[in-house]
């Protein structure tokens, strides 16, 4: 499995999951509890592969370290963004508003991620560590989900 393949998929479905919660008001407490769940759980697993297994090895090419340590610091951003609106109530007038900052920050990563870094790393990578890496992204976000479905 190609590595940029997986995760444009993964930023495809995301993108899919703030398109159906921007339709949702305060009445629909429901529906946002149940799509926030789906696109928290996206974002989680997906920063996860990321961190541990896409960004380290982009990390130590000089031509990819810096946007590699920006994207860190992006995802601590989305975590703290995640956490604030898991913790309030999905009624509240200001969820929308704070939802519609984690969306152009998940955003403005991804055309980042898709653009100057994905770029950088077809420089660097070989077409068999991109597979490979793709595979091992693939493997980790299966145990993932296997473990958030049996926890």
């Amino acid at each position: 499995m190609d590595a940029f393949e997986l995760l444009k998929k993964d930023h495809e479905k995301v993108s899919g999951i703030f398109e159906k919660l921007e339709t949702t008001t305060e009445r629909g407490v429901k529906t946002r509890e149940e799509l926030f769940t789906q696109l928290k759980q996206e974002l989680d697993i997906h920063a996860q592969i990321e961190e541990q297994i896409f960004y380290p090895v982009l990390e130590e090419a000089d031509e990819t370290h810096e946007i590699t340590l920006e994207a860190f610091e992006e995802h601590a951003v989305f975590k703290q963004l995640l956490s604030e609106l898991e913790q309030l109530s999905k009624d509240d007038e200001t969820w929308g508003a704070k939802l519609k900052v984690l969306k152009e920050n998940v955003e403005h990563h991804v055309e980042e991620e898709e653009g100057e870094m994905f770029t950088g790393a077809r420089e660097v990578l070989s077409s068999e560590q991109i597979e490979a890496l793709g595979s091992r992204m693939e493997a980790a976000k299966k145990e993932q989900k296997k473990a958030m479905a049996a926890g």
